[in-house]
């Protein structure tokens, strides 16, 4: 199967992570532009180039874009890109003349701006140091009392950001259509830190009520558009316990079913509503564990979902972990932005044997879930081809160690401890779980760390 994948910038998650979850499978092939070409921090995207590698592409089953790679340079560009309407109308409509020629399944993606309720501009324009809050504030209050309020943000200021949020809308629209004239098999449009209103929230409502699917959440999404297209493309043979049947079915299993009407961190649905849509976008079909080929277990978090770097507590996991008798994988979302040490703790005294299907923790629910199941799809088609098996076991461990020592190991322990990006002190705090993976997996890696966006959010491990 040949999968090309435009991601939406150069994050270790973006990037580095849908290359880790497909070498899992021998039979998939991933094109993918090179690093460089894409966005970061700072920098757009070189969409000429990523034209070019689009147009010199070999044939394909199926294409996963972050169309804000292409119009705008990246998902953070989105929101600082000064370009025009007409500059990236222009863009699109290049684009849609590619895609028409390359005949493949498209599952695209594009995000609703957001609107982040702080005074951070790191990935903002500038003026959000100042009038952050208050843009927050004057949207949400716009949408809730139908009218704009009062308020003492400067005119320029305020005029910039409704004309860029109007541009965004429209081009979103134009996607729309060509969603409605058959272009993409799939089309999301994702929303991320939202409000119960707010400028996005009423955009993603006017979109809604056009016929668009729109979706919490935003860096996981190419992600479960690429298990959707494996799901979508069927395996040699039908799944072995259904004669004629490809969709995989999956059953998620709550730690604190009590609580799975709660939301989280940075989200506007349930943690149960989070799981069914990322099962659903990913082309899964919910069922009871009777009837599953893989079971989903959710460590979901009782009264509100703690953070451990933002210093939010949240009550661990105290209850009794034994492994299933079949497939499973585990979103471990107790706390957003890292692992629940108490859970990791308990995972750690089992064997992960051939039934374990994948771990994760990363940043916020919907990120966690979207990767994880992407990663067990990808996992499940290797193993249900009776002549000729793809799964590549040792790609798959070394997937499953970068998750822990990534989400377990640095976001829930070591990043505290950290004052500044630091590849030399990182390495010397990271290796006692480095030994400690190692050991559960029965496989040992020289390891290195880097910091991409010279920041302590996000690390890339580095296996060689």
């Amino acid at each position: 199967m040949n999968i090309a994948f435009v991601p939406i910038d150069n994050r270790p998650v973006c990037y580095t992570l849908p290359e880790q979850i497909c070498a899992i499978n021998n039979d998939i092939k991933l094109f993918i532009p090179e690093r460089e070409w894409l966005g970061d921090l700072t920098k757009y995207a070189q969409a000429d180039k990523i034209f070019e590698w689009l147009k010199n592409l070999p044939s394909v089953d199926a294409l996963v874009l972050s169309l804000d790679t292409i119009a705008y340079g990246g998902l953070i560009s989105s929101r600082r890109c000064e370009e025009s309407f007409e500059q990236i109308k222009e863009r699109v409509e290049k684009l849609k003349d590619i895609l028409v020629e390359k005949n493949a399944k498209v599952y695209a993606f594009s995000s609703i701006m957001r609107i982040s309720n702080n005074n951070i501009n790191e990935e903002e324009k500038e003026y959000w140091s100042r009038w952050g809050k208050k843009i927050f504030e004057y949207s949400y209050n716009s949408h809730k009392n139908g009218c704009p309020p009062q308020s003492d943000i400067p005119e320029e200021i305020l005029e910039d950001y409704l004309s860029t949020r109007k541009r965004n809308f429209e081009i979103n629209k134009i996607y729309l259509e060509f969603q409605k004239q058959g272009l993409f098999n799939t089309l999301v449009f994702s929303k991320d830190d939202c409000a119960e209103y707010g400028f996005n929230v009423k955009e993603a409502h006017e979109l809604e009520s056009s016929g668009a699917f729109v979706k919490t959440g935003a860096d996981e999404i190419p992600l479960t558009l690429l298990a959707r297209a494996v799901n979508n493309t069927h395996p040699p043979a039908p799944l072995p316990s259904r004669a004629g049947e490809i969709l995989l079915k999956v059953a998620p299993i709550f730690l604190a079913p009590e609580y799975k009407h709660l939301i989280s961190n940075y989200e506007d649905v349930s943690i149960e509503k989070s799981v069914l849509g990322q099962l659903e976008l990913a082309g899964c079909e919910v069922c009871e564990p009777e009837g599953a080929d893989i079971l989903l277990y959710v460590n979901n978090f009782k009264e509100h979902q703690g953070e451990i770097v933002m210093k939010v507590p949240s009550e661990p996991f105290n209850g009794l972990w034994a492994k299933p008798d079949k497939p499973y994988m585990i979103a471990d979302v107790r706390f957003a932005n890292g692992a629940d040490n108490a859970f990791v703790e308990k995972l750690l005294e089992t064997d992960f044997d051939e039934k374990f299907y994948g771990y994760s923790a990363w940043n916020t629910s919907a990120n966690t879930l979207g990767s994880l199941i992407c990663a067990a799809v990808v996992k499940y088609f290797s193993t249900v081809q009776p002549y000729n098996p793809s799964t590549n076991n040792n790609n798959f461990k070394k997937l499953q160690i970068i998750r822990f020592l990534d989400d377990w190991a640095y976001q829930a322990n070591v990043r505290q401890k950290l004052s500044k990006p630091d590849e030399t002190e990182i390495k010397q705090i990271m290796k006692p779980f480095e030994d400690r993976i190692f050991h559960k997996f029965g496989i040992k890696y020289d390891v290195s760390y880097k910091f991409p966006w010279e920041r302590l959010f996000e690390v890339e491990v580095c296996i060689s």
